[in-house]
């Protein structure tokens, strides 16, 4: 953005003597010797009084009139451009907007008699300022370019000049003797030769040269042997303005013309090739699409969260997701190529070269191959698996699909089988090892009853009811023998029978107590036979009781076995297709170029930014 300098205006304050005699400066600067006379011309003329200020307007006008004369004998003889620059490099005419009392101070010569020497300083800094603004306001009115006013500033730092504005360069330039719009001027390192032909030395003897400045000689006006250069710089600007611009449409054409050469080499000729191979040499290919869903036994789920994902495609998610693995694996293709040819199919010599493998591939050139042609994708929201096969026949394309969802389902029972195996042989050796213990305490058990002929619990009892039988007999008879005795004169013979059924009695009893006695006590006595035989019959009946348990977890292992069965349902089954489905000619066409247009632009906007790092 340019900043354009604030012109400067002097306003002199006069008295008004001081009027007078502005007033009657023209008369009085018309000839050197003297001034018109006052009154009747008897008194000698008066010099007139004036401000400082107005003495220093004067005298900067007076050096502008001086510095004009000088300019306008000055011609240069470089050829009518350089002509019509110095003529443009000329200070104008001096336009004073201060109204008429200022031009009238404009005419007023200075009294050089009567200035000290710091007013001939303030003279002279006042004129060179006066002749900066006038050439500004000049330079504003020819109607120059912003592109002009750059490539002015650009040249006046090239030089080392400071200037304050785009306006302000232009004049520094000019005051240099350089024309700022003029990239090189050749004829500046030429030294012209004398007219006469004696090397110069008699023509350049009557050139005047301007010191301090690096410009073309000059002749006189008188001779000057060449054309007119007044040219009208609006014509001159229009000229220029037209060579510009035909310069930047000859220039824009250029580059157009390389663009598209660029881009039919890099773009459009590939795509081309792109579209002739999609259209004439590719083999079509027949797609034949199946979907298949993985489903569970009912009351699979175990507990609150197993109830909750029942029904849902959650339940079999994990499922789903092995099968596409599955699915998608070399093992998968190795199979088929096992059972149905896949490799050999694909080898085929009408196959063309980019789709066709060699005469022995290998898996991995296989598998790529299978990668391309065989797509599994699987829906979490619906649980459904959905497959699509492509293959140069349509017929071989729909066997592949059907082999590879038979592949699938032994999958999923090959998962499921698994865990239910290992859940039922946990319960089967659980209820065997129950069996052997309930056998091994039944026969312990038996060995104990067979080395006691008699029940050595219902041998003990049977002693017990004849002691305490005896034991009440006994006590009836001594009962008895105490009535007897109670009478004055008892019955002798009752009396020694009741007490010899006494002695028998008691005799019995002791000897059933001795056998209990026996039969109780002792390493061999029928308390420790029924003691182990007791233990052997607890052991029996806990033997029972986990063999009860393990039966009954056996059949809840089946139960839960048979829930945990996974069933692969065929929602769509695979057809031969009637059209072929790839390649997709237009599709494929129109990515190739939006592919090779888009690196080609990465390609040359990486260039065009590493371009302007490198030159800047």
């Amino acid at each position: 953005m340019t900043t354009k300098p604030k012109a400067r205006k002097f306003r002199i304050k006069r008295t008004d003597g001081t009027a007078a005699g502005v007033s009657s400066g023209p008369a009085a600067g018309a000839s050197p010797e003297g001034a018109a006379p006052n009154g009747e011309g008897s008194a000698p003329p008066a010099t007139p009084s004036m401000s400082d200020v107005a003495k220093r307007r004067a005298a900067a006008l007076a050096a502008l009139k001086a510095g004009k004369a000088d300019a306008t004998q000055d011609i240069p003889a470089s050829g009518p451009s350089d002509t019509s620059r110095d003529a443009s490099s000329r200070p104008s005419p001096v336009r004073s907007s201060n109204g008429p009392d200022a031009d009238a101070d404009a005419e007023t010569p200075a009294n050089p008699g009567s200035t000290s020497d710091a007013t001939r300083e303030g003279q002279v800094s006042s004129a060179a300022e006066m002749q900066g603004e006038t050439d500004l306001d000049t330079i504003k009115q020819e109607g120059l370019t912003g592109r002009q006013l750059r490539m002015a500033r650009r040249v006046a730092q090239k030089y080392g000049l400071a200037p304050t504005s785009d306006y302000d360069a232009v004049r520094q330039l000019r005051a240099k003797g350089i024309d700022p719009f003029k990239p090189t001027n050749m004829l500046e390192l030429v030294v012209p030769g004398s007219a006469d032909g004696q090397g110069g030395t008699a023509g350049n003897a009557q050139l005047p040269a301007r010191t301090g400045r690096n410009l073309p000689r000059t002749i006189p006006l008188d001779q000057v042997q060449l054309p007119s250069t007044e040219v009208n710089p609006a014509e001159r600007r229009a000229s220029e303005i037209m060579g510009i611009q035909r310069d930047i449409a000859r220039r824009r054409r250029k580059r157009m013309l390389l663009l598209f050469t660029r881009l039919a080499f890099f773009v459009f000729a590939p795509t081309l090739l792109a579209a002739y191979y999609f259209y004439a040499i590719a083999t079509p290919m027949y797609a034949s699409k199946a979907e298949f869903l993985i489903l569970q036994a009912d009351g699979a789920g175990g507990g609150a969260m197993g109830g909750l994902l029942q029904g849902t495609q959650f339940a079999t998610n994990q499922d789903a997701i092995a099968v596409q693995s599955y699915l998608q694996s070399k093992d998968a293709m190795v199979r088929l190529d096992e059972d149905m040819g896949f490799k050999e199919h694909f080898s085929q010599p009408w196959i063309d070269p980019v789709q066709r493998l060699t005469d022995s591939p290998s898996n991995e050139a296989a598998y790529k191959v299978y990668k391309k042609f065989v797509k599994i994708s699987y829906d979490p929201s619906e649980g459904v698996i959905r497959m699509e096969v492509a293959a140069a026949d349509p017929a071989i394309a729909a066997q592949f699909a059907s082999h590879l969802i038979d592949y699938a389902e032994e999958r999923v029972d090959e998962l499921s089988r698994r865990k239910r195996e290992d859940g039922m042989a946990t319960a089967r050796a659980s209820l065997e090892r129950a069996k052997e213990e309930r056998r091994v305490a039944q026969e312990a058990l038996v060995r104990l009853q067979e080395g006691n002929f008699i029940d050595p619990e219902g041998y003990i009892a049977s002693l017990r009811t004849q002691i305490s039988n005896y034991q009440t007999q006994l006590q009836e008879k001594e009962l008895t023998l105490q009535a007897l005795l109670d009478n004055r004169r008892p019955n002798a013979a009752k009396v020694d029978g009741t007490r010899g059924d006494i002695r028998r009695l008691q005799a019995l009893v002791d000897e059933l107590n001795g056998e209990m006695s026996n039969a109780t006590s002792g390493d061999s006595s029928l308390a420790e036979k029924a003691a182990r035989i007791q233990m052997a019959q607890a052991d029996l009946v806990t033997a029972d009781m986990f063999l009860q348990s393990a039966l009954q977890n056996e059949k809840q292992t089946e139960l839960e076995a048979n829930r945990q069965v996974r069933y692969l349902t065929t929602s769509v089954n695979p057809v031969a297709a009637e059209d072929p489905s790839y390649p997709r000619k237009f599709e494929n066409t129109i990515l190739a170029f939006l592919i090779l247009g888009g690196v080609y632009l990465m390609i040359s906007l990486t260039a065009s930014i590493l371009r302007e790092q490198v030159s800047s």
